[in-house]
């Protein structure tokens, strides 16, 4: 296996092309159409690669694979390039299945979001954003009423119903600590394969992820997503999950597959030694959020910045202010439930990844308000930026983090996605067999 160390993470431009370039130079067996159109009127580009014939399992199964759902979240974009060319290298898992690869689900959050080489967390946090829940394409039907979704959720919606795929995988990643993979109903037999690929690729897993605290997990970094209103499902998921698109695929008798992978990794996340005082400790970290939090509001509230538009307004500035928001507004109901829920025994991966996730929050809500300070050259934008400097440094330190090149990233998302359908059709299949591909 050889990796393109200087790989980056492709633009939503720069991916339609791409993928155009990959559809011409395989007319018979790669189609690239559009399959809707992004608030701003960006083109929303679905590339096919076409099933091959002769397979036991029918040729009426299909695969879709969605990237770029956060804007945050690049990597998705070269995994999908990636993914489609292997299918043409090795047709296996293509037998009696079609696969589907959405470019971006977010155009105009990912073109707001510019970091195609981040060098580090400092550099990916200058020009960060990342939309509210609401306008998030696959969580937006949990948060809002149907005629209020964005023209984005009702593309992805609609290509779900097209396509009835027996499996979705949207694939997502953290900035800084592990990886791992939420399902929405267990696939048998993926711990092992993804516990692999990790390995080689010297990525850790997630073994606490924060946002699947207490979830079943059938394996290390394998969590199912518990029943909305279970004890399980926490406060990081007090909406009604069953309205995701994650679960739109449930109708057609499909399972999802979100599969995250970091930026930076950090070895910390990876521990399954139990804390020696997981109370405790979430108690610090609350407040620790809190008092960070408030370091933001008060900035936003003490800033006045302009009601009324500017002579040349930064176009960017209203939704990273919507963004910056909704984040604040987020942070008392996490660290209330960081308070209340606490539990008695709990590993030091789980506490560090709730450690990772307060600093992010704070962070992220701290660099989109400074970028909306810096385009109005506001007096209050050094101090932001030193306490965003700070911030970053800080968890780069406390996490030992290490930078995983992009195609490590992009070969590890790959890898996933491909177990993942292994297994899956294996489950179905009446000798437990698995479509063989090569995965390295």
């Amino acid at each position: 296996m050889t990796l393109l160390r200087d790989m980056r993470y492709p633009t939503p431009r720069e991916l339609g092309l791409a993928a155009r370039a990959l559809a011409d130079e395989h007319p018979g067996e790669v189609r690239l159409r559009q399959a809707g159109a992004s608030r701003a009127g960006q083109p929303l580009h679905v590339l096919s690669v076409a099933a091959t014939g002769g397979a036991p399992l029918g040729a009426d199964r299909n695969v879709l694979v969605v990237a770029g759902a956060h804007a945050n979240e690049p990597v998705g974009g070269a995994t999908v390039l990636s993914l489609a060319r292997r299918l043409l290298d090795d047709p296996a898992p293509r037998a009696g299945c079609g696969w589907h690869f959405l470019l971006c689900a977010d155009p105009d959050g990912a073109n707001l979001h510019r970091t195609p080489r981040p060098y580090s967390l400092l550099d990916y946090h200058r020009s960060f954003f990342r939309p509210p829940g609401p306008e998030q394409p696959e969580w937006a039907p949990s948060l809002l009423p149907p005629d209020r979704l964005p023209p984005e959720t009702l593309a992805l919606t609609a290509l779900i119903d097209e396509l009835r795929p027996v499996l979705q995988v949207s694939l997502h990643a953290t900035d800084l600590g592990g990886s791992w993979v939420q399902l929405t109903r267990d696939i048998p037999g993926l711990a092992e394969p993804f516990a692999k690929s990790a390995a080689e690729l010297r990525i850790p897993v997630e073994n606490g992820a924060s946002d699947a605290a207490g979830w079943p997990s059938p394996g290390p970094g394998i969590f199912v997503i518990p029943q909305p209103g279970s004890e399980a499902a926490g406060a990081f998921h007090p909406e009604d999950t069953r309205l995701s698109t994650w679960y739109h695929a449930h109708r057609y008798a499909g399972t999802t597959a979100i599969v995250e992978v970091p930026m930076w990794a950090s070895d910390l996340v990876d521990d399954p030694a139990p804390h020696p005082d997981p109370r405790g400790a979430l108690r610090m970290l609350a407040e620790r959020l809190t008092t960070d939090a408030a370091l933001v509001a008060a900035v936003r509230g003490s800033a006045r910045l302009r009601e009324d538009p500017p002579p040349h307004p930064d176009p960017a500035a209203a939704p990273l202010l919507r963004a910056v928001d909704w984040t604040l507004a987020l942070i008392p109901q996490v660290a209330a439930e960081w308070t209340a829920g606490a539990p008695a025994e709990a590993t030091a991966a789980y506490i560090a990844s709730i450690d990772a996730f307060g600093r992010r929050l704070s962070l992220r809500a701290a660099a989109m308000l400074l970028r909306v300070l810096r385009a109005e050259e506001h007096p209050a934008a050094p101090g932001l930026d030193r306490l965003v400097t700070g911030w970053c440094e800080d968890f780069a330190a406390r996490f030992g983090a290490r930078w995983v090149p992009v195609a490590t990233q992009v070969e590890h998302q790959s890898r996933t996605v491909l177990a993942a359908y292994d297994r899956l059709v294996a489950a179905r299949r009446p000798d437990g067999t698995a479509v063989s591909s090569r995965s390295s």
